[in-house]
C-alpha cells in the first residue's frame, strides 16, 4: 500500500504547471481531513506495467485537484472550513480476484470511501458483488466504485449497480467504433479473432462476430481463439496459426503484455495483415511491430495524443512535463475526466456521503482538455466521443507526437460523436432508499 501524505502531495503538486492557484497558496486555508481513494490494481505480476500506468494517470489527476485547494465542502457541510485534499492509496491485487477482494477489505478498513479499479473485467465483477453486499450490510461505511477500464458490457447491463460507475466505453461500443473503419476496407475478406480467455475476451469475440455478420457479411472469420490471461510467454504458435489461416487482419481486445507479445510474435513470423485493436497504441506494441505496423495497426480510444486541438495538445504536453520518461508515456483522458467528475460530485453533494455523491455522479457532466463527457444515470455508463487512429511514423501528416519514444504515433482517422457511440442498455437499476 502506498499512501500520499499531505507533505508528499504538496511536493508533487509543485511539479505541475498550474495556471491559477498553486498548492502552496491553497494550504494557507485550513484543510480538513483527506478524502481517501483506493486504487486496487495489479502492481506486481505480468500486468504490473498497466497498473503503474494507471497510477501515473490517477495521481496526476489528484495532484491537479489538490493544487487548486482540494474538494470544496461549504460551511453547511461536513467538516466545514475549506477544501479537503484527495489522498490516493495503492493496493496491489497481484492481478488476482481473491487478492483484489482482500485489498477491498483493507481499503475500507483504512477509511477509503471511493474505490478505483479497471484492469480486468473479471476483477471488476467480483468487486461489484462484494461492494453491493458490503454496502447493504454496513450502510454507515458505504463505498462507491469508479471503473476506468473494465469494459465487459455486462457490468452496466445485467450486473449494473447503483454503487458502480464506468468511465470507459464498453467493449460493444469500442467494437462499433472499430467497425466504422473496418467496414470501409473493401479489400478485407478474412479476419482472425484472438483474445484473452475471460469475460472481456469472450465479449469482444462475440460482438466482433455479430457486427461483422451485420455490416460485412462478405468477410470470413478464419480463426476464433482464446488464450489464458497473462500466462502465455511465447505467442509464436498463435502467430503461426494466424499467418497459416490466410487472415488479412486480426481483431483483438488483448491488453498489456498479452498484446505486446502477440504483435512481436506476429512480426517474427512475417504476418503482414492489419491489427484492429483496443489497446494497440501503447505499452510497447508500436515499438514491437515497427515499420510493419505503419498503416496497419488500428486502435480505438476515448482520446489520442494527436487529436488536433490546442487544448488537447496542451493537456498532453503537461502530462509529458510531469512524466518525462518515454516509458511513462501512456496517458488516459478518461481517467482525468473520472477524477474531475468525482470532485464535482462531492462538491455538489456538499458531503462525502456515498448515496448523496452517487446521485450527483450519475448526473455528472465534465469538460477537460477539449474532451467532454456525461454519465448516463440509467446504467452509470459514461458517454463520450471515441476516436480511431492508425499507426504511422512520427512527423507524418497528423502525427506530431509519437508514443513511448518509439518514433511511431497514431493519426486520428475517425471521430465518433458521443451520441453516435452510445448504445442501449438492459440495466434495471436498483436504487437504495435512505
Amino acid at each position: 500500500m502506498f499512501v500520499f501524505s499531505r507533505k508528499a502531495l504538496k511536493l508533487l503538486a509543485l511539479a505541475l504547471c498550474v495556471p491559477t492557484l498553486t498548492f502552496a497558496q491553497a494550504t494557507q486555508t485550513p484543510i480538513s481531513a483527506p478524502i481517501k481513494i483506493a486504487m486496487i490494481e495489479g502492481l506486481s505480476g505480468p500486468f504490473a506495467n498497466t497498473g503503474e500506468a494507471v497510477f501515473r494517470n490517477l495521481i496526476w489527476a489528484v495532484e491537479r485537484v489538490n493544487a487548486r485547494g482540494g474538494v470544496k465542502i461549504a460551511a453547511s457541510g461536513e467538516l466545514a472550513g475549506g477544501g479537503r485534499p484527495l489522498a490516493l492509496e495503492r493496493y496491489d491485487s497481484k492481478g488476482q480476484n481473491e487478492e483484489a477482494l482482500t485489498a477491498l477489505k483493507s481499503a475500507i478498513d483504512d477509511g477509503a470511501q471511493f474505490i478505483m479499479q479497471g484492469n480486468s473485467s473479471a476483477t471488476a465483477a467480483a468487486l461489484i458483488d462484494a461492494i453491493n453486499k458490503h454496502n447493504e450490510r454496513e450502510p454507515g461505511k458505504r463505498v462507491l466504485f469508479l471503473n476506468y477500464s473494465a469494459v465487459d458490457p455486462i457490468l452496466t447491463n445485467e450486473k449494473c449497480s447503483f454503487w458502480h460507475f464506468r468511465f470507459d466505453a464498453h467493449a460493444d461500443m469500442r467494437i462499433t467504433a472499430l467497425m466504422e473503419v473496418l467496414k470501409e476496407d473493401k479489400a478485407l475478406k478474412s479476419v482472425y479473432i484472438i483474445g484473452q480467455d475471460y469475460s472481456f475476451g469472450h465479449a469482444v469475440a462475440r460482438e466482433a462476430k455479430r457486427q461483422l455478420a451485420a455490416s460485412r457479411p462478405d468477410v470470413q472469420v478464419v480463426g476464433d481463439e482464446l488464450h489464458p490471461v497473462g500466462r502465455v510467454k511465447d505467442f509464436l504458435p498463435y502467430a503461426a496459426k494466424i499467418k497459416a489461416s490466410g487472415a488479412q487482419a486480426v481483431i483483438t481486445g488483448n491488453w498489456g503484455n498479452d498484446l505486446t507479445l502477440l504483435v512481436k510474435a506476429a512480426k517474427e513470423v512475417g504476418f503482414e495483415g492489419k491489427f484492429y485493436t483496443f489497446y494497440g497504441n501503447a505499452l510497447g506494441a508500436p515499438a514491437a511491430i515497427g515499420d510493419a505496423g505503419i498503416g496497419k495497426v488500428v486502435a480505438v480510444a476515448d482520446w489520442l495524443p494527436n487529436v488536433q486541438t490546442a487544448q488537447s495538445e496542451a493537456f498532453y504536453q503537461s502530462f509529458r512535463q510531469r512524466f518525462p520518461h518515454p516509458a511513462d508515456d501512456y496517458v488516459h483522458m478518461r481517467m482525468q475526466l473520472m477524477v474531475e467528475s468525482l470532485a464535482q460530485a462531492i462538491e455538489k453533494a456538499n458531503t462525502t456521503n456515498s448515496i448523496a455523491v452517487a446521485r450527483q455522479l450519475e448526473r455528472a457532466r465534465v469538460v477537460f482538455g477539449s474532451q467532454s463527457g456525461a454519465m448516463r444515470a440509467a446504467d452509470h455508463q459514461f458517454q463520450q466521443p471515441l476516436v480511431v487512429g492508425v499507426m504511422d511514423k512520427q512527423g507524418a501528416p497528423g502525427v506530431k507526437f509519437d508514443v513511448e519514444g518509439s518514433g511511431y504515433g497514431f493519426r486520428v482517422i475517425k471521430t465518433i460523436a458521443a451520441k453516435r457511440a452510445e448504445l442501449p442498455t438492459t440495466c434495471k437499476m436498483q436504487r437504495p432508499v435512505e
